[in-house]
């Protein structure tokens, strides 16, 4: 982390154009960091508009090297890296994310986070250099939580990751997760419909079927039955819209709470039995654009997934 006091020339501008000049940050990074609060203001979430203010501190979640500075605590070329790769080419590099294992650095972590061993493994190969680049670094393109598991995106050129990031937005990526739940439902397959609330201080999300509260969104939520086996279910769940911790709240909405899931669930069992993270793994991918791909339009069409009996919540329901 980088802490940065803002002095008396600093103040009076927005944040975002200050750090724009005090920093080489590419646009995307900067306005994604701010977003997902890996940039703070006075400890706090901000935004890019805030107008700066002598005597604030700004606090910056981000490797030392877009500072312009070198890490003698962990150099790319220092780390040994750990990953899980599914499919690798020039543009695109799509990795098993562990549960447990933070996407992105924060408080609680530094340099053991996904994006910095991909950026090492990288630096490693010899196809990623940060002191060659003048503002790009490897970064990810979706994000999940530390304690799911499953398929991460990473572009490793800036017009893939301009057109990923695109094609998430538009939804043209089809994504379907495994999840083990407490109960049978009642349906082998349906589609739920719900409106979901985010509490930006217990960071927690509520459902609900109708009547929403101000602010609340729309979500669609569609399930599937693949195993049943001592009052548990093996649910394959396909995301039509992405809100936070949809999966996990919706389930739980409808009496089915995740295993494992201490925020949705009553996990204290599950914790006695080994299970210390939510059963949820994004295991399939496809790509299904519908608009130009540019670079990409090679992977309109392909699926990629993780196979069911190597996720280890599902090992149970194969034997």
């Amino acid at each position: 982390m980088k802490e940065v006091i803002i002095k008396k020339n600093d103040a009076g501008q927005r944040l975002d154009k200050f750090l724009t000049k005090a920093f080489d940050l590419p646009q995307s990074l900067l306005y994604k960091s701010i977003r997902t609060k890996k940039i703070k203001r006075n400890r706090k979430r901000t935004e890019a508009s805030v107008i700066l203010e002598e005597g604030d501190t700004l606090q910056l979640f981000l490797a030392p090297f877009f500072f312009g500075e070198t890490s003698e605590d962990c150099p790319l070329g220092d780390i040994h890296v750990s990953l899980s790769i599914i499919y690798e080419d020039e543009n695109i590099l799509l990795v098993n994310k562990p549960a447990g294992v933070s996407v992105h650095e924060d408080e609680d972590t530094k340099n053991n986070t996904l994006i910095m061993h991909i950026q090492a493994y990288l630096y490693q190969k010899g196809e990623y250099n940060p002191a060659e680049e003048q503002s790009f670094a490897p970064a990810l393109c979706n994000r999940i939580d530390r304690n799911t598991s499953g398929i991460v995106i990473c572009a490793k050129t800036a017009e893939a990751l301009r057109i990923m990031n695109e094609k998430i937005k538009e939804r043209e990526l089809d994504k379907f997760y495994l999840c083990v739940v407490h109960g049978i439902p009642r349906e082998k397959s349906a589609t739920l419909y719900g409106y979901l609330l985010k509490d930006e201080k217990t960071k927690q999300v509520r459902v609900f079927d109708k009547n929403p509260p101000r602010g609340a969104k729309e979500i669609r939520t569609r399930y599937q039955v693949i195993a049943k086996k001592d009052n548990m279910a093996l649910l394959e769940v396909e995301l039509l819209t992405g809100r936070t911790h949809q999966i996990r709240a919706h389930l739980a909405h409808i009496g089915h709470p995740l295993l494992g899931d201490g925020k949705y669930g009553q996990n204290k069992e599950d914790r006695q039995k080994g299970y210390k993270y939510q059963a949820l793994c994004s295991y399939r991918l496809r790509f299904s654009f519908r608009t130009d791909g540019g670079i990409l339009s090679y992977l309109d069409g392909r699926e990629f997934s993780i196979p069911k009996k190597e996720i280890y919540f599902t090992k149970e329901f194969f034997s």
